[in-house]
């Protein structure tokens, strides 16, 4: 009977023991289990018996059995290594490929990772560049990973940049779980890129706002949509800048309709969360969950009047009642873990979520009217953005804070507020 003891014990008795075992059990689960069981392995171990199973029809098997051969740490395997790395069916396999030639730290393993940046899966170049970084400050190293910086796909790019052209931060740098006293609980009547400009790097923990609609209101004219998506684009990137690291952007928007200017026309329909979402790609935010807002039919624009009357095919209207939260979070090596660690237990344990918390991605919640602004964040949708993504004493930001209904939630929820409004009228209205 196969046991974890028993597959120690063979391993221990010296050459061959194992590789008579693996000819005795030919089955995939035996053999994935004898594999996955063999563990540190003596430098004298013979791994010959690995080389048949690197065509095992099992791609489980054949993963392990590379891994297997990396764990040996012989250069005589690297051909076989780079055929597998280059020809395996298995997007899988063919990393543990790439993974087992890296750790191997040699010149020749260099040679090979260097050969496989050309390959066409992004998922092994990234694996083929982590090998490579060991030799980081070789000329040779560094002249061939530089020139991915122009690699179509984006994981490699971001990679790239991090390694070689991303500024370095200062060691003296605020704490992350710091922010300046001067921002705290303040409200700025000023133009939210302008004021941002001011603001040192990596100053605050949580973004939410929403951003003026597209011609919507008449705070908010633009010249054209590409000119509202540029600018749009420019405040996010201040964002992006002036955001800790591995910190959250929730921005709350929705497709927006432009009225027809007479009957003779049809109205203009633009998917703003949709077309924001490439700019914030590619300025270094990563893409981590969208939560649905679902108000009540009663309370939005009724749009399918005019189909109830006819039911005319192609009419089909409905009525809107959904608006985006698309959560990002700043680009970073670090798992979230890493931000969590840094704050004390006391923090930890007095930020925790209460119970009630919503498990879905569709939040329940009727919006808010307010005499004064005309689209106001519900008290509900701010209290559940603060506590669901920040932790007690954080810096939450809102550059088009409006009425100021995310400072007030922030400041109930015992974190700190920083908010910008550039409309006097809203900035007076703000009692936060």
């Amino acid at each position: 009977m196969l046991t974890k003891e028993y597959i120690k014990e063979l391993k221990n008795n010296g050459n061959g023991a194992i590789g008579d075992l693996v000819k005795e059990y030919r089955d995939s689960s035996s053999l994935t289990f004898i594999l996955e069981n063999l563990g540190q392995l003596p430098k004298d171990f013979d791994g010959s018996f690995l080389l048949d199973l690197l065509g095992h029809k099992n791609s489980t098997v054949r993963l392990w059995a590379v891994k297997t051969i990396g764990k040996l740490g012989n250069e005589e395997y690297l051909p076989l290594l780079k055929q597998t790395a280059l020809n395996d069916n298995d997007t899988n396999v063919r990393r543990e490929a790439v993974s087992s030639i890296g750790r191997m730290r040699t010149k020749k393993g260099q040679t090979i990772l260097t050969e496989i940046l050309q390959d066409n899966d992004p998922k092994i170049v990234c694996q083929a560049i982590r090998g490579l970084l060991v030799f980081k400050g070789d000329n040779e190293v560094d002249n061939s990973l530089k020139q991915l910086l122009n690699h179509e796909n984006e994981m490699v790019r971001t990679v790239i940049y991090k390694e070689y052209f991303a500024e370095k931060k200062d060691k003296n740098s605020q704490p992350h779980t710091e922010s300046y006293d001067y921002l705290k609980n303040v409200v700025v009547n000023a133009d939210t890129i302008e004021t941002m400009r001011l603001l040192k790097d990596e100053s605050i923990h949580l973004t939410f706002t929403s951003p003026p609609y597209y011609n919507a209101r008449d705070y908010s004219i633009y010249p054209s949509y590409k000119a509202y998506l540029e600018f749009l684009a420019y405040v996010f990137r201040e964002v992006h800048r002036i955001t800790k690291e591995g910190r959250f952007l929730i921005v709350n928007t929705s497709p927006i309709i432009i009225p027809r200017i007479s009957r003779a026309h049809s109205s203009k329909r633009y998917p703003i969360p949709f077309d924001i979402h490439p700019y914030l790609m590619e300025m270094g935010w990563e893409f981590i969950d969208d939560i649905v807002w679902m108000k009540p039919e009663a309370s939005v624009k009724n749009r399918i009047g005019g189909f109830q009357q006819h039911r005319k095919p192609l009419a089909y209207k409905p009525n809107s009642v959904t608006e985006y939260l698309m959560v990002y979070r700043k680009s970073t090596d670090k798992l979230l873990d890493w931000n969590i660690r840094q704050y004390d237990w006391q923090t930890v344990q007095d930020s925790k979520v209460p119970e009630g918390y919503e498990t879905t991605n569709v939040w329940k919640i009727d919006p808010c009217f307010d005499k004064v602004h005309s689209a106001v964040f519900p008290v509900e949708l701010c209290k559940r953005v603060i506590q669901y993504y920040s932790y007690k004493g954080d810096l939450v930001f809102d550059p088009f804070a409006g009425s100021g209904t995310v400072g007030k939630t922030a400041k109930k929820l015992g974190r700190y507020f920083f908010l910008t409004e550039k409309d006097k009228t809203y900035f007076d209205y703000e009692v936060v």
